[in-house]
Parts: C-alpha cells; sequence; structure tokens
C-alpha cells in the first residue's frame, strides 16, 4: 500500500459517528462531488495533461460501472472486459440485491472513487491535502473512509465499490502508462536537439534539426503550469510514448505502427495526419509553409498590447459559428487564417441568439485585452486544471445552468442527477483520455519543434527577402512590413540586441516585468532570436511536442461530445460566459485593463477560441491546430458512439434473474452430471422454466411439477447457466463444472 493512507485511517473510526446523514435529495449528485474532488487534486499535482486525462476517464468509468452494477442498468464500462491481456472481473449475478438501490449506488460510486482517487494523487506535491479533503468528503457524506471491504458478493455497496477501486488499480498498473515508473518514457529516444537556455542568445546555435523538439533549460528555479516547483532543470518529454496507452473508443482501425526510420519512436500512432510542414536542405514549398506558420505566430504576438487603440468585438454576434470545413491541405492554410489581423476567415457570428430570438449585443474590449485573457484562460482553465479538467469544469457549469435539463442527448425522459452525471463524466473522461492518446502518439512520431524554437531559429539565419540586402539567407525570416523588417537602429529594440539580423513587432517579454501586479511588458519591435511565448517565464513552453496541438485535440473532442450529450450546440440560455476581471486575472503582467467578458454561443465556438488562443499564446502555428480540431471530432463522435452503446445495453445480454425472488438451488455449483434441486415458491407450481446458457441461447426448457424441482445437468457443458420462469418472475444463476 502506498505511503500517506494510512495516516488517515485512524481519524475514520472517530469521525465517522460524527457524520451527517446522506440525504437523498442533494443538491448535487455524489458523482458531481467526487468531479469536484478530483479537479481540486488536478490542480494541486504537476501540470500532466494525458496523465490527469487518464484519471479522469478511469475514475468516471469507476463511478459509472458502480451505478451500473447495483442498479443493473446499462452495461459496465470496464468491469467484465478485457482491455489487452488484463480482465477486470466480476460475477455480477452474485451482486446482491440492494433493498434501496439508489442508496446503494450512492455507496458504491463514492468508495470506488475515493479509493482510486486516494491512490492515484496521494503521492504527488500536495497529496496530503488532496487525500485529507477526499476523506472529509466521506464523512460528509457519512460513509467510513477507513473501511476496506471487497466481499461484494456477500458485503454491502461500499464492499462493490472498493472492489472496482481495487480492479482499475489493478489494471492501471499494466494499461501501457507506465504508471508504476511515474509515467515516464520506457524506449523513447533521447531528444536530437540539445535543451534551448532560452536566456543564452547563442544557444539558439545548437538545434541540429529545426524540424525537431527541443526541450527548454532553465536557468532557475522552473515551475510548471499548476505552480509546482520542479527540480529538474531540462524537463524530459512528457507521455512521448502515450500511444501504447490503452484507449477507450480507439480501435485499430484507427492505429498505424510507425515505419522504420520515418518516424520517432515506436509506439502505435492513431488518426496519423501525416508529416507537417518541414524544412529541408532544398527548401521548396514545404520549407515556404513552415516559414509561413511560424512567422504567423510572431506577427500574432503583436496583438497582445491593450494600448494600441484597436478594439475587438467579441460577442457572439460578431465571432464564431464557422460554417465551412476546415482546410486538409497545408497549402489552404492562408485563405483560413488572417495573417495580419488576427482569427479566421469565415467565423463572422451569429445572427440572433436561438433561445431568446434576439441578437447578440456588442462585446467591445480592446484587442490586447481579449487576446491576453484568452492565452492565460484557455492555457489551463482558470483554475489550472489542464485542458481536459478545463472541459469538465464548462460542462459542470453547463448543468448547473437553470435552464438545462439532464435529458440524454436532450431526449426522453429528465434522468436523476445521478444516472445523468456518470453517463455524461464517462462520456466525456473517455473523449479526453482518446484525444491524450492520440495527440500524443502524434507528438511522439513526429518530434515537431515548438514556435520558440523555431522562431528563434529562423530569425538567427538573417532575412529570406532580398539578396542583395545584409543577412541573406534561404531560410530566414521574410519581411512583412510593420510586423518583420530590417534592423535599421539597434536602439530601437526593446531586448537583447546580440544577433539581431532581422526585428519584428512582437510581445517584448518578461524582461519587461519587473512586478507582474503592476508592470505591463507591451509590445514593441525586439530581437526575434530573443522572442518568447505568452507565458510566464519559469514555464514558457510545455515539455513536449507541438504536432498535433493538444488543446486542438481535447477541445474539439469535447466540444463534440457536450453537443451530443445535451442535444444542441449551443449552450444554455444561447450564451456561455466567463468574466476576466480587469487587473487582476492576469498571472504574470497587470491586467486586464477592463472587465472581459468571454461569450460562446455553441460548444464549437469555444473550441474554435481555445485553438486560436494557443497560437496568439505563442505555443501552437496552424499546422499543430486543424488536423488537431479535425481528429478531436472523429474522437467526440467514436466515443459517444461507444458510451451509447454501453448505457443501452442490459447489464448482461441473458436474460435478467428478477430481483424480487431468487429460486434457491442445490448444489450450487455443480458438477456436470448430477442433479441441481431448485426449491421453489409456492405460487411457481406448473409453471414452465426456461435454462439459458452465458451467450442467451435457450438451452431447454422444463415444468416445475411443486415446490421442488430437479435439473439434470448430464447434457450440459462446463459455464454459467440462467433459470427464468416464462413469466419473469422468478429465476436463478447456476454454475456448471
Amino acid at each position: 500500500m502506498r505511503t500517506g493512507i494510512l495516516r488517515w485511517l485512524f481519524l475514520a473510526f472517530f469521525a465517522l459517528s460524527l457524520a451527517p446523514a446522506v440525504s437523498a435529495q442533494e443538491e448535487q449528485s455524489v458523482a458531481r462531488q467526487w468531479n469536484e474532488q478530483l479537479l481540486e487534486a488536478i490542480r494541486r499535482d504537476f501540470a500532466r495533461p494525458v496523465v490527469h486525462a487518464r484519471n479522469l476517464y478511469h475514475i468516471s468509468a469507476a463511478m459509472y460501472d458502480a451505478w451500473s452494477l447495483t442498479t443493473e442498468r446499462g452495461r459496465p464500462c470496464l468491469m467484465t472486459s478485457t482491455q489487452g491481456e488484463f480482465t477486470l472481473p466480476i460475477d455480477q449475478w452474485q451482486i446482491p440485491v440492494f433493498e434501496d438501490t439508489d442508496a446503494a449506488a450512492r455507496e458504491a460510486v463514492s468508495y470506488a472513487a475515493y479509493r482510486l482517487l486516494v491512490y492515484r494523487y496521494q503521492d504527488t506535491p500536495r497529496g496530503e491535502l488532496i487525500v485529507q479533503d477526499a476523506f472529509d468528503l466521506m464523512i460528509e457524506l457519512g460513509y467510513n473512509p477507513g473501511y476496506f471491504g471487497t466481499d461484494y458478493k456477500g458485503g454491502t455497496a461500499a464492499d462493490l465499490g472498493n472492489y472496482i477501486a481495487e480492479q482499475i488499480i489493478a489494471f492501471g498498473q499494466q494499461d501501457g502508462s507506465n504508471e508504476a515508473g511515474d509515467y515516464a518514457n520506457v524506449d523513447y529516444p533521447d531528444p536530437i536537439n540539445p535543451a534551448l537556455q532560452f536566456t543564452n542568445p547563442f544557444s539558439v546555435f545548437r538545434i541540429l534539426d529545426p524540424n525537431r523538439w527541443q526541450s527548454l533549460q532553465f536557468p532557475g528555479t522552473v515551475i510548471d503550469q499548476s505552480g509546482n516547483v520542479l527540480g529538474n532543470a531540462i524537463l524530459p518529454f512528457l507521455g512521448a510514448e502515450w500511444g501504447k496507452v490503452r484507449p477507450f473508443a480507439l480501435s485499430e482501425e484507427d492505429m498505424t505502427m510507425p515505419q522504420a526510420g520515418a518516424q520517432y519512436g515506436n509506439s502505435p500512432i492513431y488518426h496519423d495526419p501525416g508529416p507537417p510542414p518541414r524544412w529541408s536542405s532544398n527548401g521548396g514549398e514545404d520549407f515556404d509553409m513552415y516559414r509561413w506558420g511560424f512567422e504567423l505566430v510572431l506577427k500574432w504576438s503583436a496583438h497582445l498590447d491593450p494600448t494600441d487603440g484597436v478594439m475587438y468585438d467579441i460577442s457572439p454576434g460578431a465571432r464564431g459559428n464557422f460554417q465551412g470545413d476546415y482546410p486538409t491541405d497545408f497549402a489552404d492554410y492562408p485563405e483560413f487564417y488572417k495573417e495580419h489581423e488576427g482569427g479566421t476567415f469565415g467565423a463572422n457570428g451569429h445572427p440572433l441568439n436561438p433561445v431568446t430570438g434576439e441578437p447578440y449585443p456588442p462585446n467591445i474590449v480592446p484587442r490586447g485585452d481579449y487576446t491576453r485573457v484568452l492565452a492565460e484562460f484557455w492555457a489551463d482553465g482558470p483554475a489550472s486544471e489542464t485542458p481536459p479538467g478545463h472541459w469538465f469544469t464548462i460542462m459542470n457549469k453547463v448543468m448547473d445552468h437553470p435552464l438545462f435539463e439532464r435529458r440524454f442527448a436532450g431526449e426522453g425522459p429528465v434522468l436523476d442527477s445521478l444516472e445523468y452525471d456518470v453517463k455524461a463524466y464517462l462520456t466525456l473522461g473517455g473523449a479526453m483520455h482518446d484525444a491524450a492518446i492520440t495527440a500524443w502518439s502524434i507528438k511522439g512520431a513526429y518530434d515537431y519543434i515548438r514556435p520558440v524554437s523555431a522562431i528563434r531559429w529562423l530569425a538567427k539565419n538573417g532575412q529570406a527577402s532580398e539578396t542583395t540586402d545584409p543577412n541573406y539567407n534561404q531560410f530566414g525570416m521574410k519581411y512583412d512590413s510593420g510586423y518583420i523588417e530590417r534592423v535599421t537602429d539597434f536602439a530601437e529594440l526593446e531586448n537583447n540586441t546580440t544577433l539581431a539580423l532581422v526585428k519584428a513587432k512582437a510581445w517584448i517579454g518578461p524582461d519587461a516585468i519587473d512586478d507582474p501586479t503592476t508592470d505591463v511588458a507591451g509590445v514593441g519591435w525586439i530581437n526575434p532570436t530573443m522572442w518568447y511565448p505568452y507565458q510566464r517565464p519559469t514555464f514558457v513552453t510545455p515539455n513536449f511536442a507541438g504536432y498535433v496541438s493538444g488543446h486542438s485535440t481535447y477541445s474539439s473532442a469535447a466540444a463534440t461530445v457536450l453537443e451530443k450529450l445535451t442535444g444542441t450546440p449551443y449552450f444554455p440560455g444561447g450564451v456561455g460566459e466567463f468574466v476576466a476581471e480587469k487587473d487582476s486575472f492576469l498571472v504574470f503582467e497587470k491586467g486586464p485593463s477592463v472587465d472581459v467578458v468571454l461569450q460562446w454561443a455553441t460548444y464549437r465556438d469555444a473550441s474554435d477560441q481555445t485553438s486560436l488562443s494557443r497560437i496568439w499564446g505563442g505555443i501552437h502555428p496552424p499546422a499543430d491546430d486543424v488536423p488537431g480540431r479535425i481528429i478531436g471530432m472523429e474522437i467526440g463522435d467514436d466515443a459517444f458512439t461507444l458510451a451509447s452503446d454501453i448505457f443501452a445495453d442490459n447489464v448482461s445480454s441473458v436474460p435478467t434473474v428478477p430481483s424480487a425472488v431468487r429460486i434457491k438451488a442445490f448444489p450450487n455449483p455443480v458438477q456436470r452430471g448430477a442433479a441441481v434441486r431448485l426449491d421453489l415458491p409456492a405460487e411457481s407450481r406448473g409453471v414452465d422454466l426456461m435454462v439459458y446458457d452465458a451467450t442467451g441461447r435457450q438451452v431447454y426448457q422444463l415444468r416445475s411439477q411443486g415446490q421442488s424441482t430437479n435439473v439434470p445437468t448430464d447434457k450440459l457443458v462446463s459455464g454459467l447457466y440462467f433459470l427464468r420462469s416464462v413469466d419473469g418472475r422468478f429465476g436463478s444463476v447456476l454454475q456448471v463444472f
């Protein structure tokens, strides 16, 4: 057993007596309460999006399976399934019939979630707080955190929940994630490029291959996106082999294996989009798109000044509602992205709010406030849940809206909160897990460079526009008046002038900020060999390759799931909002200068905004973005289809045994050839009994002669059999060996 858990156990036996009774009319379901606990655990852990997506899926599956097995509705997701070579066994026909099914479901869900959450997060940076909060919630719900029983056949719903968690924990030890090795890569090669010392202007000369990812070497303390201090100044590639992890709905048809020498690493690749635009010694159109994409990131960096006088209407009436198809050829990207203005063509807003029937009111703010807020808001969410957790937060807010109704896919009856929540969490969790596996399988395969390295590399080469001008190099930057120009006066550069062969209008960077509560870096002419993304200086850029964008993949998949789960593309009321308060929301510089209210009419609008935010934030070029959007939609579709199938099925594919009266069978199990005596209720005399095998095929039929009837087994093969009366009132399960 891991460290950390025992110190809480002695409290359980004393605190339980003080806990209030569980109310049947909770404002939030226990699934929601445990999801909030999980999101808070994510905020306190390292910023590991693939790890958290896996935990969101596994814990959601544990809660759903606990609900399904106690209520005998739907079929389990993980329990009873075979995942690779690992089976998660449970004799579901031997689970007791609970007198209060709703109470049993809440109890089983809580124990399953509690055990798995504590196991996965107790050894994280703030594991003691995570464990304590989970412990406190168990007490608040009226459960004993110190109960570890797993005898689900003869025990309570708590035993069932503990057993489910135990099996998923065992599954997680061999699901391909290398959980036992703290999720480290096992066979992935070391980076080709030495780490970029981003405060050293000469470090860019160490790039050996400008197509490949480059880690960062920090001069001092490294702090991740969640605010955790990391001990190693050079961070390894996170999740480079995540393609090996067992998925939710991804299939072998989605998977390809890397060709020898064609890609980097040896993990499976899901939804392989092919290679991104790349540099080659011959230049050519592929390199032209490489340069165009990274230069666009640099140009959009010029939009991060709240004082430049440019105003945007960010209302759903002016933005969003892209109606076309995303481009599938890199050569078509200049017709999709607005290179200088920012944003994309064809996303001109919605004429009316479909709920109110009225136009969306204007929402005009400084462009530099809007872009800075986007870069921070979509980085991890308002409280660093990482992208997959952020979409759970969005879904929770949707379900809290007074106009929201818990109708699955927007149809049918209103479901009780627990049923809807476990189904929604499983669907979204499965999609986020598959998005992580897919995006990181592609990242590992193509090992693509990030803008912070590519822009500096292009800039150190010089300019590629005028062969007669100084500093010409065919692999340099292209002049673009007002954005990238010739250096005429080093004094006008706002940052380090070393190696300044061209100048760019861009965000000046963290060196211009002494006090983030009072200072704003602004935009000016800089030396792009020392360009910074719009990120905190102790983070700079994620520690994994760029292509494809995880944000775009996660968000597109999540938007697809929410559209299908809710039965509408629109947020409740026709608009979703987030308020970034003046002078307090931004983290590493002062701002925004006004309250900025982010608004989206549809889930797709929010997803598309996420994708654009990564360009303004300096994290991804367009080539990383669009493939992630397209792939994410496929992932969301497949996740919803599988989840719907799971929810529609019975707990087993054989006729169900009535929960009211079970026929007593003895001996059971029985050796093949021996007779089994059935003790029947008096009212069953003369009733026909059917015997089915485990596939649901009827084996034979017999008529009960009295309250005791014998069943021959000499013609049966070893296995499970289900006995049921014709009227469905009586039944039993028989095991033959």
